[in-house]
């Protein structure tokens, strides 16, 4: 059975990110009084009382750089909320974050160009099955429905003939 797992942003990534962000930016903690904010270090939703922060980030260009994928006009970067300090990342088991409302795949190529969207109710692995079933689709993005901010990336699973 083929496993799908969502994908934080690398905590090598993340300490660039509270140096200089995708934009060149200083990090800017604010204290979160009220909390509910989707965080892309640990995938959940910040607490009140944590320091955050909102940087510029971009996933499709940081993922190019690692695969050597060219995606042109395809490359973008927008808003994510982190920790403002470093975290222990997504809790082990926690599923598919951010699950329970509308959202938005896009489906890129493995040379990060974009292969299509939709819109769906739900994330679940049928989900992600449906659209990796095209063998041209490398990398899948989830973003919000709202302000279609990046959410997290789910990549091809790789064959293991363990099954591991």
């Amino acid at each position: 059975m083929t496993t799908y797992t969502p994908r934080p942003i690398d905590p090598t990534v993340l300490k660039e990110l509270r140096s200089a962000d995708d934009a060149g930016r200083r990090m800017v903690p604010v204290l979160d009084e009220e909390g509910g904010a989707p965080l892309r270090c640990c995938l959940r939703r910040s607490e009140p009382g944590e320091r955050i922060a909102l940087v510029s980030y971009a996933p499709l260009r940081r993922w190019a750089a690692e695969t050597g994928a060219r995606p042109g006009a395809y490359d973008e970067q927008g808003p994510v909320f982190i920790h403002a300090e470093e975290c222990a990342g997504p809790a082990a088991g926690s599923g598919y974050p951010f699950a329970n409302a509308h959202r938005v795949l896009r489906r890129y190529s493995a040379e990060g160009h974009i292969l299509g969207g939709e819109l769906v109710d739900a994330l679940d692995d049928e989900v992600f099955r449906n659209a990796f079933d095209d063998p041209s689709v490398a990398l899948v993005h989830v973003r919000a429905v709202e302000y279609g901010c990046f959410l997290y990336e789910v990549q091809r699973p790789t064959f293991s003939p363990s099954g591991v």
